[in-house]
């Protein structure tokens, strides 16, 4: 038998919310990502975080769906666009893309999160062309026993209602004086337990979460690693979810995401610390080594794309197709890349940056 309909709350709920417990946690959250965001603007070219981060944060929000490729897979993909990847590098890319694209509207919509900008985004990362739940029947199991947990609002109706309150929640800092980051696990489960749409709720919602940091200048890019977090406790994320639905434990469930937010900034801070380190060494080395193929936007190139091609640098720098190959060729030669080759195309790995991805994550798994 289903069980009844959450009636979901009035944001923010009629609880206390700023208690001893939260205000320690906030207090640790606000310290890790005021360093984040202050590392972040050490690196010459954000767009180099944004697009290297936020395929990690793909691919760890995808593996919370339990949807997982490799780095190899991703990197791949990402450096062969029209060759068909793996399914899940596929699905990892998309939500790639709609990382991206949401922070884009961010940028047009002068700082606004409206509800047209996260059906763009499901729309993008599923692949189809509805927006939220139109036919009733949507219910949560949990995964091993297949019960179900949970009964979202089934009226399409109630849906709009509901995502039309959260958007304005989201938008108008009139509203409430909690602050930001807790603001933001609010608006991530009521956004979950709306679960507006057929597919891709919980990725899109962690979209949310670090594009509601970003809103509100917490963050100056959607940089911060948050997802794998929640990979790692996922079965405490579902659990804490639910019992803010039976129990009213909104004091856990709060203290739950700012520790995410803690954790995961001192991990994004080293890896933002470890791409600038590279960075410094390879442009101190290519302009002892190769001074007349020194340039910023070459060094750009190497750290926005993990795996590079000629059309890339030829993009990039806006240099001869010839060109482009001489450079990474030359490169290779030095040790600043290795060169491989997939079938007609060759590609060019910049093995320490994939090593620091690689190696960041996996000591975050083992803690």
């Amino acid at each position: 038998m289903l069980k009844p309909t959450y009636k979901l709350p009035t944001m923010p709920p009629d609880v206390t919310l700023e208690t001893v417990a939260v205000l320690k946690a906030l207090n640790r959250a606000s310290r890790a990502l005021a360093d984040l965001k202050g590392h972040a603007k050490t690196i010459p070219n954000q767009g180099i975080l944004i697009d290297t981060l936020a395929l990690q944060e793909a691919k760890a929000s995808s593996e919370v769906e339990n949807i997982v490729t490799t780095q190899d897979e991703l990197f791949q993909a990402d450096v062969f666009p029209d060759e068909p990847p793996s399914p899940a590098a596929k699905e990892v890319a998309r939500y790639r893309d709609a990382l991206r694209l949401g922070h884009s509207r961010l940028q047009e919509t002068g700082g606004l999160i409206p509800n047209s900008t996260l059906i763009d985004m499901f729309r993008l990362l599923k692949d189809r062309s509805d927006g939220f739940r139109a036919t009733p029947g949507t219910a949560l199991k949990n995964e091993r026993s297949g019960e179900v947990v949970f009964v979202p609002p089934q009226d399409p109706n109630e849906i709009v209602a509901l995502m039309t309150a959260l958007e304005r929640f989201i938008n108008d800092d009139e509203m409430s004086s909690l602050d930001p980051l807790i603001k933001m696990a609010l608006i991530h489960h009521q956004f979950e337990s709306i679960h507006p749409f057929p597919d891709g709720n919980g990725r899109i919602g962690r979209i949310l979460n670090v594009l509601y940091l970003t809103r509100t200048g917490l963050l100056d890019i959607p940089v911060l690693y948050l997802s794998r977090h929640i990979t790692r406790h996922k079965a405490d994320y579902y659990r804490l979810l639910q019992a803010v639905r039976d129990d009213g434990a909104w004091e856990d469930w709060v203290i739950f995401m700012l520790d995410g937010v803690a954790e995961t900034a001192a991990t994004t801070l080293r890896l933002v610390e470890g791409i600038g380190d590279q960075m410094r060494a390879a442009k101190h080395r290519m302009r002892a080594e190769l001074p007349k193929l020194y340039s910023q936007e070459l060094l750009n190139n190497l750290f926005r794309h993990p795996y590079t091609r000629i059309d890339y640098v030829l993009n990039d720098l806006t240099v001869a197709r010839q060109t482009a190959a001489r450079y990474l060729d030359t490169l290779a030669e030095h040790g600043f890349v290795e060169k491989h080759r997939a079938g007609k195309n060759n590609y060019y790995v910049n093995t320490g940056l994939v090593q620091l991805l690689m190696t960041v994550s996996e000591e975050e798994l083992n803690i």
